[in-house]
């Protein structure tokens, strides 16, 4: 899978990423959506998180996308501004090849370069020995809580585990100023104040 290219996604990859996610809700439990969302909502979506500043990325290869994967807000409250919470989906045929750790080691990257100091994963369906758990685990992710009996989807009940990686010291240290997060916050008290 070396000829594989991480690059940042374009509007011309959400069919496939629409696809992607498609399979994902209808057949696992990774998402607790129950229907597949549509283009046209995959596409607000898409153009919110990279309006935003967020990273979404794909996995190209000979000009196939074989998965994707972005950060967006935890939460809506600007205290949380330096946590994102991230996202990634393979393709079913592209599964147990390596691209979801590639896509993951580049929105890590990404995630610590625009400065934020915490990236948490919610993973549906969390058990020990899911590919999802191994793969956070595997990328330096703590587990950080457990919501048991929180999901409901396929006929059984689903744990969902938080995960988190910190970043450009975490906690450790005062936020930076010159960050994303932070200029983004300055820039939406002056706009209030305007």
């Amino acid at each position: 899978m070396s000829n594989i290219v991480i690059r940042a996604a374009s509007a011309a990859d959400l069919d496939t990423i629409s696809e992607i996610y498609a399979d994902a809700v209808r057949h696992g439990t990774a998402s607790y959506e129950l229907e597949p969302p549509s283009r046209a909502e995959m596409g607000a979506r898409f153009a919110t998180l990279t309006d935003g500043g967020f990273p979404y990325l794909v996995a190209e290869k000979d000009g196939a996308v074989l998965g994707y994967a972005y950060a967006g807000a935890f939460r809506p409250r600007p205290a949380y501004r330096f946590v994102v919470e991230d996202s990634v989906y393979v393709a079913p045929e592209a599964k147990g090849q390596g691209v979801g750790l590639m896509l993951m080691q580049a929105l890590i990257a990404t995630a610590q370069a625009a400065g934020f100091r915490q990236i948490v994963a919610v993973i549906g369906d969390g058990h020990a020995d899911s590919a999802s758990v191994r793969l956070h685990e595997k990328l330096g992710f703590r587990h950080s809580g457990r919501l048991e009996g929180s999901g409901y989807k396929h006929g059984r009940w689903l744990d969902t585990v938080f995960m988190q990686l910190s970043l450009n010291g975490g906690a450790s240290l005062p936020p930076d100023p010159a960050s994303l997060p932070e200029r983004k916050f300055r820039g939406g008290k002056e706009e209030l104040k305007n």
